[in-house]
């Protein structure tokens, strides 16, 4: 219903803030990452998602793409609540969620507070299942270039797999990483330099 808000920060607290948007205010659920990244007084634009119950609307915001994309991956997990998603990334970034879930990563998600093992293994397991799906639809979806391959062994390979679990295409992903150097950056590092050039 809506993709995102763009509008004035009227207030804000712990994991909410209120966009005001042509003088409507719109109380949305957000994420620490997100809180840090907006202040009260200026303009923001929130990727946002409308979930609905029988008795409440709630919109949750998010102030990029992949971070919502993360969120909607996480609430599609049996045990896995609106509350949950959000205090999960509001302890990692979505490339350090996305890196979690690729390399097995149990212990980066029970660092976060209430997610038990047994949580953090379905997670681990029903997306890795999910991702394996869409990145082969992905893959068999794009016309094959040339130019896409990239050198540098495992360590590229691993950051591309992560851009695509954000949602972007192999292409797009091999782009991206063009100008990543693995014997200088490690994963993370090439992920974070890949969605600055995304963002361009």
């Amino acid at each position: 219903m809506f993709y995102y808000l763009e509008g004035t920060v009227a207030h804000t607290e712990p994991y909410l803030a209120v966009i005001d948007c042509g003088g409507v205010g719109y109380l949305c659920h957000v994420t620490a990452m997100t809180q840090a990244r907006i202040k009260q007084g200026q303009k923001a634009r929130l990727f946002t998602h409308l979930n609905v119950r029988e008795d409440a609307m709630e919109l949750y915001g998010f102030a990029d793409i992949e971070e919502r994309n993360c969120f909607l991956l996480l609430v599609g997990i049996s045990g896995v609540g609106m509350k949950v998603g959000l205090s999960i990334l509001s302890s990692l970034t979505p490339e350090r969620f996305a890196m979690a879930v690729l390399g097995d990563d149990e212990r980066a998600l029970t660092a976060v507070p209430g997610v038990g093992k047994k949580l953090a293994q379905r997670i681990i397991l029903e997306l890795k299942d999910k991702l394996k799906g869409k990145l082969k639809d992905r893959e068999s979806a794009e016309t094959f270039l040339p130019d896409t391959a990239l050198p540098g062994g495992n360590a590229l390979d691993e950051a591309r797999m992560a851009l695509q679990v954000l949602g972007y295409s192999p292409s797009e992903a091999s782009a991206a990483l063009r100008g990543c150097d693995p014997a200088v950056m490690n994963v993370e590092e090439m992920i974070r330099a890949a969605l600055k050039q995304l963002a361009r």
